[in-house]
């Protein structure tokens, strides 16, 4: 049995985030290493460096836009009264407590009760609104560089390049190395957690890790509306392969921009 967590829209702006993230991760990385034969795999399926930088251009607009959408469903959700207090994303001072709770508990103490959003997955969740804004500014800064030099010194595209390369390497190290290994690798997600994929999440695991979430919807009189049967195993199968996929690439682009970081002409 399993217990539904994300709606459809949820579901559907998570694989846009993917395909976008990733799509401006490779194209991203292979005009940063055009230099390397790294770079130039990268580059290859897009057609060469001046593709990569097209591409990269209307995807960061679609992210862009995406952005902006998410924002407005958001917003809608709280106007309309959507949201009860133990499903809001805002950080507050549990979630602090929670966070040396689960430390305590990984060296033998008790495991927290969680509601329906860990600490982690708070800082999941705001980290893109970081990164989009910064990126999201400086990438239109650089969308025409000759544009924005009639409304700014050169020396200040020449900080946005710097901000908008580092930020970029900072989301893909975070995405690629916590965030997937926390969606693969943790004991109650491997081989990999399928909650965002089929919208939906093991019942058992999340009495055990969420057991103050399951007893809202218990005493609300909402847990039965919210129990589903077992995903169709043609469909488990292909979410393993698109999302271990997405993994696989986020991997290789860490190890072979490590591998090739010297090789970059700073």
């Amino acid at each position: 049995m399993r217990i539904r967590r994300f709606t459809p829209v949820q579901k559907t702006f998570h694989l846009l985030l993917i395909a976008t993230f990733l799509t401006q991760s490779v194209t991203g990385m292979a005009r940063m290493y055009s230099t390397t034969l790294f770079g130039q795999v990268l580059g290859a399926p897009f057609g060469g460096y001046e593709n990569c930088l097209a591409v990269h251009k209307v995807v960061g607009l679609a992210m862009i836009v995406l952005f902006a959408c998410h924002v407005i469903y958001a917003l809608f959700l709280v106007l309309v009264g959507k949201l009860e207090k133990g499903d809001s994303l805002i950080p507050a001072l549990r979630d602090f407590k929670e966070f040396f709770s689960h430390l305590r508990w990984m060296l033998g103490g008790r495991l927290p009760e969680f509601e329906r959003w860990a600490y982690w997955e708070k800082f999941d969740y705001w980290a893109v609104f970081w990164g989009m804004v910064l990126l999201g500014r400086t990438g239109i800064m650089l969308y025409n560089p000759v544009e924005t030099a009639r409304f700014m010194d050169g020396s200040e595209l020449n900080i946005a390049l710097w901000m908008h390369r580092l930020e970029a390497v900072l989301a893909m190290g975070y995405i690629f190395l916590v965030h997937f290994g926390v969606v693969v690798l943790r004991k109650h997600s491997f081989p990999m957690d399928q909650a965002m994929w089929g919208g939906n999440a093991d019942y058992e695991m999340m009495k055990l890790e969420k057991p103050e979430w399951i007893a809202r919807l218990r005493a609300g009189g909402r847990l039965d509306g919210l129990l589903v049967k077992e995903s169709a195993p043609v469909l488990t199968a292909f979410s393993y392969l698109v999302g271990l996929g997405g993994v696989s690439l986020g991997v290789y682009l860490i190890i072979g921009g490590l591998i090739n970081a010297r090789l970059v002409p700073w």
